[in-house]
This record gives structure tokens, C-alpha cells and sequence, in this order.
């Protein structure tokens, strides 16, 4: 038993301990335990100790990602190394060819898997060279990391695709792979540690052949819930380019998430769309097609779609009822069709509200996504079903855990950038920070098309002015005048301020589309802090890459 003096102690710094925090504490205790009594322990963080303090190892950390992910990951690892006094580089696999890959003895691959278990755009040429490659990689040692969510059909995919391919021309696989889920934070330090184990065995560790099982579990701390829509509004006032619901659900029981969380949910296909499909096979029952994604399908499927139904069809990507409608398919079963779709995957959703000043309702903002295919207008699957559900009315959903956009410390500067929906997870930032008297300063930049339209929340973002909570508000609506203006805009228009919050500690977050919208206020980000602080381009990309490397730069973007 502890005294009441250390229980205290122990209690304090638990509670004030982010994850991360717990995570290492726990595999220090774990590993502080097996060095001084002989305790076994399994699944625990391992504790290097002195081991790596003489080791030449210089590995190369290759990441492939769309959302930010693998790279948040790579950059975590080379900065553990570097704690390490072993001398690591990431970068971009983008920027990395096979021909590279031929010349390296020791890389590290991080990479997430997209869609239908596919690359990252940035990682699928390199993928499809390698494998086409006859070059001998005998020299090379690896391991790879895959970044997937075991909600969709092929988990973790394009890791499991690299690390056969890696091993079938010759290189060593160090590590077995590794696949991890959403919830992957408590694997990084596993892996990493695992490596400098590796590392400290100077060469002489050995390889794993053959196909391998991961000896780290990926994890996965999904839980289903049930709710209903209990309000539903749209946010946009009449005549609009835009349709924006804000939906509040009221779940079946007690939840937990936090301001950056998103909501999962699995939507179905319309009826309308299935009887026309089955309708063609010359069948009626489409209740086995209910929870199979017809919609948007990959090259990849519409090559095998066109195999079964004797077509050539021309399409990168189509809907299955286009397909058919465009086509007249005469061979090809409805049996044959089924095998070749995948499950619908689960869509995320950043959650809008925050559960202690909302009375433990998740809120929702969600455009309704149209865009014309042809003289045809279609819209989301995901946004058109969340708009038609009816209320009081049961279905299920997750709570995605995002760590890697959270709120910084109460007394933390927060500058916020988040146009049309992308205000979503800043209105949960905001109640958080309302609700809790957090004492950081708040600034906040969201666009639209028109003030008088498009402000969504402008309501509440008015009180919270009012009351101190939101420190400085810049808003750009790119239709009210002739020149479209949008939020990179106002950055500049504020640069010394911008820079003088950076200056003084503040954390930048964006969310929103990732293009242009996020590479566009990314440049302008750099573009500041260069003129600012009257330093190079490249001088100014590596203080922001340092920020994100700190957490003090976090992106939520699609």
C-alpha cells in the first residue's frame, strides 16, 4: 500500500496525464518491474535501457499517407530516435523511387491504407513500380507500419501488399508487420522500441521469412452505440448554393468522446437505386445488396465488373446502376456481381458539440454533397441518408477516437481554421473551452460563400465574442464581392498578429477539404511566417514542420 502522501501524488499526476503520458508510464512500471523481480510480462511497452547508446544504425522512414496520419507517425518515431542519439530521416515516399530503394541497407515504411484497399495517392506509384521492378533488394532490411481501420473490408491492405512484395525481392524483414487500427497511439512506442532492439543486435537480429503475423495486436476500441436524430435543421437560409444540416442525436446511453472525436456510421444504399439493379438480373429480392457499395467504384472493381458482364467500360470510377443503365449488360449474374462488391465502408463525421455542454448529445454538421455526373445530379450516399433518416428513429453508430486533434493545455493559444463544415469540430473546441473557463485566447477563421447564407452558428460564435470566450474572429465570404476572398486571405491580412500568436506558443488547427483548401492555407501559413520573421521559404516549412512534430500544428482534413 502507498502512503496517503504518494497515493495523493500518484492521483494528481494521473489525472493530469495525457494517453500518451499513461501509455509510457505504463511500460516503464511494466519494464521496471522485469528488470529488478523476474516478472513476465506480455504486451507491455519494453524499456531499452543503455542498449542503443552506441548504435550506428542511420534507418530511413518512408511514409505514404492522404490524411496526415503515417506521417505523424514517422515524424514521432524520428523524434524517439533522436532521444536516442540514433540519427533517423523521414520522407515522403513521393519523393522516393525504387532505384533509391536499391542503394538503402535500413527503412522504416509507414503507410495507410484508402478506400478499397488501396495506396495513398502518393504511394501508389511507387507500390506499382516496385512490383514490376526486377531489382534484387538482398541488402535491405525493413519493416513496415500499416495504418487501416478494421471497419473496412480489406484492413490495413496496402501494408500487407508492401511488406509481401519488399520480401519477395529479397529484402529482410526486421519486424513482423505491423497492423494497426484507429486507435494506434500505444503502438508507436512498441514498434519503436522494438526497432532499437533491433538495432542494438548490429545486424545480427534476426530476420522473420515468409509470411508474417503481426507480434503487436493491432488495437481497436470501437464500441457501437444506438441513438435517434432527435433535431435537424438546416443552416442555410433560402436561396443558398448549399444545404447544411445540423443534426443532434440522442443516444440510447451514456458516451464518451472528446472535442476532435468524429462519429462513424455505416449508411445503407436507396431502394430506388437496388430495384433498379436487381431489377435488371431479373430478380426482385435486393436485401443481400442493402450493405454492398455500389456507389463510386473503383478501377479496380469496374475491371472486374466489366470481366462478369462482358463490357468494356471506359469509366475510372461509376456507380453500379450507371454502369448498367450505360451499358445493357446481357451476361452476368447478380450472384457474380455481389462477389465482386465490397462492403459499404464506414464514413466519419467530426463531432460538433462537447458532451459536458451539451447534456451528453453528439451534433453533427454535414453538407449535403451534390455534384452533376453527366446532365445527371447526384449527391452523397452518407449525406443524402443522414438528411432522409427520419427522427426518433434507431440506427447505429461509433465514436472515432482522434488523438491527433486535441486541445492543448486550458492556458494554451488556439488559432482555428475551419471553412464550411469545416467549423465542425471549432464549435466543440469552443464549447469545451466555454464550458471548462480554459484561460488560452481563441481565434477563430471560417468561410463560406455569403454572410447572410452561410454563417453557420453565427448565433453562438456572437456570444462567445460577446462573452470573451472566442478572442478574435476573421470570416471570408468569397461571393459577397466581385474578387473572391477566402481564409488564406485573411491570414495574410493579419500576418503580424498571425505570427505574433505563433511567437507566444499558440496551436494551429485546420479542418476541411484537404484540397486546395488545407494546402492552400498551409502555404500561406509558411508564407507568413517567412515574411514575419524575414527568414527563407524552406527555413519558414521547417519551423511549421517542427510545430507538428510538437502537436502544436494538427490538421482534421478530407
Amino acid at each position: 500500500m502507498l502512503s496517503e502522501t504518494k497515493h495523493n501524488l500518484l492521483e494528481q499526476l494521473v489525472q493530469n496525464a495525457t494517453n500518451e503520458e499513461l501509455i509510457y508510464a505504463k511500460g516503464y512500471l511494466a519494464g521496471y518491474l522485469a528488470g529488478n523481480f523476474g516478472i513476465k510480462t506480455a504486451g507491455v511497452i519494453p524499456v531499452v535501457q543503455n542498449a542503443i547508446s552506441s548504435v550506428a544504425v542511420k534507418p530511413l522512414i518512408v511514409y505514404g499517407t492522404e490524411t496526415g496520419n503515417s506521417k505523424k507517425v514517422a515524424s514521432q518515431i524520428q523524434a524517439a530516435f533522436k532521444k536516442n542519439k540514433i540519427q533517423a530521416k523521414n520522407i515522403d515516399v513521393a519523393q522516393f523511387d525504387v532505384a533509391k530503394l536499391q542503394k538503402e541497407t535500413l527503412v522504416l515504411f509507414v503507410v495507410s491504407t484508402q478506400g478499397e484497399g488501396e495506396f495513398p495517392q502518393n504511394a501508389a506509384g511507387f507500390y506499382e513500380s516496385l512490383k514490376a521492378s526486377s531489382a534484387s533488394l538482398d541488402k535491405l532490411s525493413y519493416a513496415v507500419f500499416g495504418l487501416g481501420d478494421s471497419s473496412y473490408p480489406l484492413f490495413c491492405n496496402a501494408g500487407v501488399l508492401l511488406d509481401e512484395v519488399l520480401a519477395e525481392k529479397g529484402a529482410k524483414r526486421l519486424l513482423p508487420l505491423v497492423k494497426a487500427d484507429v486507435d494506434y497511439a500505444g503502438l508507436i512506442p512498441i514498434w519503436e522500441a522494438d526497432l532499437q532492439k533491433s538495432f542494438a543486435a548490429s545486424g545480427q537480429t534476426e530476420t522473420v521469412s515468409g509470411t508474417a503475423k503481426s507480434t503487436t495486436s493491432s488495437t481497436s476500441h470501437k464500441q457501437n452505440f444506438t441513438g435517434q436524430i432527435s433535431h435537424k435543421i438546416v443552416l442555410n437560409d433560402r436561396g443558398s448554393n448549399k444545404e447544411t444540416y445540423h443534426i443532434e442525436i440522442t443516444p440510447n446511453e451514456e458516451i464518451v468522446y472528446e472535442p476532435g472525436d468524429a462519429l462513424g456510421l455505416i449508411p445503407q444504399n436507396k431502394e430506388s437505386e437496388l430495384e433498379t439493379i436487381v431489377a435488371h438480373f431479373g430478380v426482385s429480392d435486393f436485401s443481400e445488396l442493402k450493405n454492398k457499395n455500389i456507389r463510386g467504384l473503383s478501377k479496380k472493381s469496374l475491371e472486374a465488373l466489366g470481366k462478369v458482364l462482358d463490357v468494356e467500360i471506359k469509366e475510372e470510377k461509376a456507380d453500379l446502376v450507371d454502369v448498367i443503365a450505360k451499358y445493357q449488360p446481357k451476361k452476368g449474374t447478380l450472384d457474380e456481381v455481389k462477389e465482386i462488391l465490397h462492403s459499404i465502408a464506414p464514413r466519419l463525421y467530426s463531432i460538433s458539440s462537447a458532451s459536458e455542454a451539451h447534456d451528453g448529445q453528439v451534433h453533427l454538421t454535414v453538407n449535403l454533397n451534390a455534384f452533376k455526373v453527366g446532365d445527371k445530379v447526384k449527391t452523397g450516399l452518407t449525406s443524402q441518408f443522414l438528411a432522409d433518416f427520419p427522427l426518433d428513429t434507431d440506427y447505429d453508430f461509433y465514436i472515432h477516437k482522434n488523438n491527433n486533434f486535441r486541445l492543448p493545455a486550458e492556458d494554451t493559444d488556439v488559432i482555428m481554421i475551419g471553412p464550411g463544415t469545416g467549423i465542425a469540430p471549432f464549435r466543440s473546441f469552443l464549447a469545451q473551452r466555454d464550458v471548462t473557463g480554459a484561460e488560452g485566447r481563441n481565434w477563430l477563421f471560417f468561410g463560406e460563400q455569403h454572410f447572410a447564407l452561410d454563417f453557420y452558428y453565427q448565433t453562438e460564435i456572437q456570444e462567445w465574442l460577446g462573452t470573451g470566450v472566442l478572442t478574435k474572429l476573421s470570416t471570408a465570404f468569397s461571393r459577397d464581392q466581385e474578387r473572391k476572398i477566402y481564409v488564406q486571405d485573411r491570414i495574410k491580412e493579419n500576418a503580424a498578429e498571425f505570427n505574433s500568436w505563433l511567437e507566444s506558443g499558440a496551436s494551429i488547427y485546420i479542418c476541411g477539404q484537404k484540397d486546395p483548401m488545407s494546402k492552400d492555407v498551409e502555404n500561406t501559413i509558411i508564407e507568413v511566417i517567412a515574411q514575419q520573421r524575414n527568414i527563407s521559404t524552406e527555413k519558414a516549412k521547417e519551423v511549421l514542420a517542427e510545430l507538428e512534430e510538437q502537436g502544436k500544428y494538427q490538421k482534421d482534413v478530407y
